[in-house]
């Protein structure tokens, strides 16, 4: 009984060590990047961060609303978007656009 008893003991705790490295790694790497400014997200996104369901961007001037083609290399990503909305100024669901 005690060398199975052991045993039992030992496959437990290696399993355990084994759910919280793997699932630690998961989680770090999900986790979507939060840029400071527009500054910061221009050096990697010239044209900003959009969301998935975004193809023109709306531009309001004068009471007047047009859409226009994105400029620039716009990343298409819904959880990086949701982690830099507060750079979307206009609401349009492209944060950081260049219009």
């Amino acid at each position: 009984m005690r060398i199975i008893h052991s045993l039992g003991v030992a496959a437990v705790t290696t399993a355990l060590a084994a759910t919280v490295v793997l699932g630690g790694a998961t989680t770090a790497s999900a986790a979507p990047k939060t840029y400071v400014n527009c500054t910061a997200v221009h050096k990697v996104y010239s044209g900003g961060i959009a969301k998935k369901s975004v193809t023109k961007n709306r531009v309001t001037s004068g009471g007047k609303t047009t859409y226009r083609a994105l400029k620039g290399t716009v990343k298409k990503d819904d959880a990086l978007y949701g982690a830099n909305k507060k750079m979307d100024r206009d609401g349009d669901g492209i944060a950081c656009e260049k219009s």
